[in-house]
Order: structure tokens, then sequence, then C-alpha cells
């Protein structure tokens, strides 16, 4: 029986930060760990992929839309790519990991102890680029969520990068933030579910970690990259304001 879930999501190809949520006992002895999408989109994209395949059958793979941007851009049907790492890292994937990243589900219905019927997505139940955050509107909670099986009583979404709680319509949704790429706050952010709700922050040494993916990565920014991602230096203010007009509110466009 499945008691506790460890839930990581978009990891984003960074594996200092992979490895120090890996460490964790409460990661280390949850029966499973489930991935929210967004895995391998970054600048160490297959050293992440071998680490998480070779855990074997306790992590649950969620496909979210950098990894379906890797997929069409290692396939050429994926048009402009989203950013300067995503066709990169694309090219950079073996069979096994497009095999891998193919087979990953769009979302998981699991029950868990103290939270019912627990259903995991990448962005939303229904799509893995929609926007929900924690301050949108009930109406816009109510139009993703609205077909959902009255069962589910708990939804867990990514996508956004920032960690947030709250109750819409009747159900818990969790964000547990981003391990690789955090809005707001260094450290790498997840979530441990059942029978409650901990959000948690592993701290690492964030320059060290920069360091090393400059130097280990061969992706072209990689110094740039790692010293502003890893370093959040996106507030979470910023992010609210540039993801906003993607959740419909009234007065903006999406």
């Amino acid at each position: 029986m499945v008691e506790r879930v460890a839930v990581l999501s978009d990891i984003h190809g960074v594996l200092p930060a992979l490895e120090a949520v890996l460490a964790e006992q409460d990661v280390r002895t949850a029966d499973r760990i489930v991935l929210t999408g967004d895995i391998a989109s970054g600048p160490q994209p297959t050293e992440v992929l071998d680490l998480l395949a070779g855990l074997g059958d306790r992590v649950v793979w969620i496909s979210g839309n950098a990894d379906r941007e890797l997929l069409e851009q290692r396939r050429g049907a994926g048009g402009a790519a989203p950013d300067a790492v995503t066709p990169w890292a694309a090219e950079q994937l073996r069979t096994e990991h497009l095999t891998l990243l193919d087979s990953a589900q769009r979302s998981l219905r699991l029950p868990l102890p103290g939270l019912g019927d627990v259903l995991f997505c990448h962005a939303t139940p229904r799509d893995d680029e929609e926007v929900v955050l924690v301050d949108s509107r009930p109406e816009r909670w109510q139009e993703v969520l609205g077909d959902l099986d009255q069962d589910v009583r708990t939804v867990v979404c990514g996508h956004t990068h920032m960690p947030f709680v709250r109750l819409a319509h009747g159900r818990l949704v969790i964000n547990p933030g981003s391990v690789g790429m955090p809005y707001g706050r260094p450290g790498a952010h997840w979530a441990l579910l059942g029978p409650g709700v901990d959000l948690r922050t592993t701290h690492y040494d964030i320059e060290a970690a920069v360091s090393r993916v400059a130097r280990e990565s061969g992706f072209p920014d990689a110094a740039e990259w790692a010293d502003y991602y890893l370093r959040a230096r996106a507030s979470d203010i910023e992010a609210l304001a540039v993801f906003g007009p993607r959740d419909g509110r009234p007065g903006q466009e999406e």
C-alpha cells in the first residue's frame, strides 16, 4: 500500500539539485517518487534521466510541456524552440531517453491516506501548459478542475515553479515548486504527501552547483543559465506578473 509520496517537479535537467533532494531521508524512504513533469530540459538532461531511471519502479513519470517539447524538437516536429536550451538538450538524448520520455503518463490517480484520491499532473488535469496560480480567481479553478471526477479530492500540479497549497472548490491543490528552476527563493523545492502535506525545501551549496553545472554541461550558455536559475534571480512577484495574464484574469490578454 502506498502511504507516502515524494513529489518532485520541474527538475529541468539540474543534476546537483536533484541529487540533493534524492539524498533526503524522507525521499529515500517514500513509497513512491512522483515526477510531475519538465524533467530533463536543462543543462544536464542525460545525467538527470540516467539517475532517475536507475531508481527503478519507485519512480512514476508524468510528462510536462518541456518533456513533450524535447521529443518534438528531436523529431523535427516542434516548430520554433521555446528557449535556447531545449534544442540543445534534445540533441543530447539517447534512444533510451526518448523511449523513457515517450512512456511518461499524462496524469496519475492514486489514493493516499489523509488526502483521498489524488490526481497528479503537470500544469492542469486537462493540459500541460495551462496556468493556474495561488491567486487565480475561483472561476478559473472551476474552469480547469470542473470536469474532474468528484471522488478526486486533491490535485497536485507543477509548471509554475512556485510552491503553494490552497483550496479550490473544495479540492486541495498542491504545487511543490521546482527542484531545478525555483522562482522566488533558492533551494530545491518538493513536497511530501501522506497523511498530510509538507512543502519542503532542500538547501544545498548553490555556489558549488553553479560552478559544477558550468563546468560539466556542454550547453554553451550553461554558466549564465545556472547563475540565473539556481540563484532564483526571478522573484515570485516577477513570476506572478509574467504568468498572471495566462490564467485568463479579467482585463488582461491570455
